[in-house]
């Protein structure tokens, strides 16, 4: 788990001529701690929290000159309370605006996550050809394994062409539980 020394550590990574601050807030949900960056327009990452986190947030911080505060804004408040409406079974499609961040081939991807409904799910082979990229299955599973706002961009609502789970960045756990609260498990 990212503790506070962590955290901490990550707001000093770019404490000299610093142009950009995001601020990040951890939200408590029933599959664990999200820890969610934003800046006043934009989310730019939500996600759970373990050890590659830190270096995905590095990444971040470096990419855009930036630095943490650890304080809430408009966009952290609207990600914490869609999460929450999610988890209430209230919020079916997320309205949060995001960053995307990645290759061209990732981004498509993720938009392709983004559309699958609430509720259904669609194997890796049916997003590839969805993209006009029927071979690149296991691209596709690479580029949602990627994904920055697991949950937001559902990347749980993708499984194996045989009907199995298939990975998830969380575990295997978390994405059970979430296809349970959209009822979309069928196995």
């Amino acid at each position: 788990m990212l503790n506070k020394t962590h955290l901490l550590s990550l707001i000093q990574v770019n404490k000299f001529s610093s142009v950009k601050t995001f601020c990040a807030q951890e939200i408590t949900t029933p599959i664990g701690t999200i820890l969610a960056i934003a800046d006043n327009d934009l989310l730019y990452y939500s996600s759970f929290i373990n050890e590659s986190s830190i270096q995905i947030i590095r990444n971040l911080l470096n990419n855009y000159n930036g630095k943490l505060s650890l304080q809430s804004n408009k966009i952290l408040e609207l990600t914490k309370h869609e999460l929450n409406s999610y988890f209430d079974n209230s919020l079916k499609k997320f309205t949060i605006p995001l960053k995307l961040t990645g290759t061209e081939f990732q981004v498509k991807c993720w938009q392709e996550l983004s559309k699958i409904p609430y509720g259904k799910t669609i194997s890796y082979l049916d997003e590839a050809m969805n993209i006009g990229k029927p071979t690149a299955f296991r691209a596709v599973a690479n580029a949602n394994g990627k994904n920055l706002f697991p949950i937001i961009i559902p990347c749980h609502r993708v499984i194996n062409s045989n009907g199995k789970i298939g990975g998830y960045t969380g575990g295997i756990e978390k994405k059970i539980f979430l296809l349970n609260i959209e009822k979309a498990l069928t196995i």
